[in-house]
């Protein structure tokens, strides 16, 4: 049975916020909100998480996974990037932006598979997002809250909570989100390519 805990979208608790890191530092998978869509996330090192996550959402092992980070100092560890995609990054943050880059070799290979070898970064616009990331200090791999059966992520923690308590470990009730993803901005061959085009306005874009 997952514990739900009740957040303030603007200010977090810490209380509540430190009790969530004490559960991704436990091994666990927890549902938290980001300034788009509610996301899965673990521990970057925690194998048997993801793995969970997987079969949550029963995705394949080459599956773009995302890194969600506190700001760009996480950056240069996790993927490889130039000074004009760096900018445009730096830009556009924090925001509803899923940035796909070359991942460095600090990415375990299980995390972005044998093919592409990506990974998606991602530093968001939410208050209880940035304060789990600065409790645990350390980017939390995530994916967006969309189950097998479903079109559109999940939005509301009062509704799906009966669906997800005997698989994750923790929710975060940061109120209801809405259905729109974010912006996915493919940066491997150093230019920035539209490839899903959400709630974010790429710079230069407008």
């Amino acid at each position: 049975m997952s514990q739900f805990f009740e957040i303030h979208p603007a200010n977090p608790q810490p209380r509540l916020i430190n009790e969530a890191v004490k559960i991704l530092r436990a091994t666990g998978v927890i549902v938290y909100p980001t300034d788009a869509t509610y996301a899965l996330g673990c521990r970057l090192t925690d194998n048997n998480a993801l793995g969970r996550i997987r079969t949550i959402r029963k995705l394949q092992p080459d599956h773009l996974m995302t890194l969600v980070c506190k700001d760009l100092s996480d950056l240069s560890t996790y993927a490889l990037v130039d000074n004009a995609s760096y900018r445009l990054i730096r830009r556009a943050t924090p925001g509803p932006f899923t940035f796909i880059l070359k991942a460095s070799r600090d990415v375990p290979r299980r995390v972005v598979g044998t093919k592409r070898k990506t990974i998606g970064l991602r530093i968001p616009d939410s208050e209880i997002a940035l304060a789990l990331l600065e409790a645990l200090n350390e980017p939390i791999l995530s994916t967006t809250l969309i189950l097998p059966d479903e079109d559109f992520p999940l939005t509301d923690p009062k509704i799906f909570r009966s669906r997800l308590e005997h698989d994750v470990d923790a929710i975060l009730d940061g109120g209801a989100l809405g259905q729109e993803f974010t912006t996915l901005v493919d940066l491997e061959n150093g230019f920035p390519t539209i490839v899903r085009q959400g709630l974010g306005i790429l710079p230069g874009q407008d």
